[in-house]
């Protein structure tokens, strides 16, 4: 199988088009993320054992890993408004269902089932590079997932400070509130467009659906092994993913521990500040249409090993190491926005018909990456403090440069990204 790039002419998408499927993927993303600050929280309430709290956190996670890879390619069969219109719908149902839910079993299936939905995200992605024109496809992408990343970013210390001025059913119900709306105002505004499924991955005339969905997702295997700039973006994602999610779990560990003292809306004040690091997306996005996908992608991954470096400094505690924590977070951040966005820019480029299949691998595969962060920042914390940290999370981005080092040369490419 050989993905063709996209070089049809693609009529100019609205600005207010692009904000509204930016603000979409932040809000719905924003859902993976909001039990992890109120996990004693709703333990208590669910009569669910603290020892066995952070399954919440990981069944979520596996329903949004499993919605990557079975319900994101359907994409590239059915209409994306109305993919999206039905994940949210599901998500809704979800949020409701754990803000009601009084016992431990229904909020854990509420929580694999919001992981599921919120891939809904995940379709509108690639969906905007399909509205883009191919020169602005960065830049579109960069705009998009800049909301996604402040979704990630913000919901933590959203969470945390909703969770102090009434019940952590609050942000539940909110958010319950909110993707319902956007599903309706999806629905109605974004352009309708036909998937452009080719025939190779299930598309012939007369098959049924169930016929089609099987062929669709067996396509995915071949399409993985055929396409090396998948591989090698999805590496490169993984370790900076990984180094992210560490970070990210060991931080407030080291804040809240006696060098700093925070407490938990101090720890929510960091978070926000950490999250100016997604404005680095919509710049990425522009660079990358003008042909610095390598570059950037070079800088991304040094830069990514260096924040540990500079984060070093913050283990004493103190001004300059609170100051060093802040810098290493938005360093960080910014470079975990370069590397994502000039390779999705790069694979949403190998065609129409396979991007919302690109998509579901290349999300998964650098999911993978960050779920391995997330446990080895607990257990690196646990066993050598902030120091351990540091180097297991330098360890990520310095794997993915390696691999960017050995195939990554023009004479070791296998496959030229559109843009280099």
């Amino acid at each position: 199988m050989t993905p063709t790039p996209d070089t049809t002419a693609t009529p100019p998408t609205p600005a207010w088009v692009t904000v509204l499927l930016a603000f979409a993927c932040g809000a719905i993303v924003a859902n993976l993320y909001y039990s992890q600050p109120l996990i004693k929280l709703i333990a208590a309430d669910t009569q669910m054992p603290l020892s066995a709290a952070g399954v919440l956190v990981t069944l979520s996670q596996i329903g949004y890993g499993l919605g990557l890879l079975l319900l994101v390619p359907l994409g590239d069969l059915v209409q994306a408004r109305k993919l999206v219109a039905a994940l949210m719908g599901l998500a809704t149902l979800a949020l409701v269902n754990a803000a009601l839910a009084d016992n431990a079993t229904v909020f854990l299936a509420s929580a694999f089932a919001i992981g599921l939905g919120s891939v809904a995200a995940q379709v509108l992605v690639p969906f905007a590079a399909q509205l883009a024109a191919p020169a602005q496809r960065g830049k579109a992408v960069g705009q998009v997932m800049s909301g996604l990343l402040f979704g990630i970013l913000l919901a933590r210390p959203l969470a945390s400070l909703l969770s102090t001025t009434g019940h952590w059913q609050t942000v539940f119900w909110l958010s319950a509130v909110l993707m319902g709306g956007l599903a309706l105002v999806l629905l109605k505004y974004l352009p309708a467009r036909r998937a452009a499924l080719s025939a190779q991955a299930g598309g012939e005339a007369g098959a049924s659906a169930v016929g089609r969905y099987v062929r669709l997702i067996a396509s995915l295997w071949p399409l993985l092994r055929d396409t090396p700039l998948l591989q090698r973006r999805a590496a490169y994602q993984a370790g900076m993913f990984g180094a992210f999610s560490l970070f990210w779990t060991a931080a407030p560990l080291l804040l809240a521990s006696p060098a700093y003292g925070f407490g938990q809306q101090g720890i929510a004040l960091f978070a926000l500040v950490g999250a100016a690091g997604a404005f680095a997306a919509p710049v990425v996005g522009r660079l990358a249409d003008r042909g610095h996908t390598r570059g950037l992608t070079a800088a991304g991954l040094m830069l990514g090993a260096l924040s540990f470096a500079i984060g070093l400094l913050a283990e004493p505690g103190g001004t300059l190491g609170l100051a060093a924590l802040v810098v290493a977070a938005l360093v960080l951040d910014a470079m975990v926005a370069v590397t994502l966005i000039t390779g999705q820019r790069g694979i949403y480029s190998l065609g129409d018909a396979i991007r919302s299949r690109l998509n579901g691998l290349f999300m998964s595969l650098f999911f993978m990456g960050g779920a391995l962060g997330s446990a080895l920042g607990g257990w690196a914390w646990a066993h050598g403090g902030w120091m351990r940290v540091s180097w297991v999370g330098g360890l990520f981005p310095c794997l993915a440069l390696l691999v960017f080092l050995l195939f990554d040369r023009p004479g070791a490419r296998a496959q030229v990204e559109t843009g280099h």
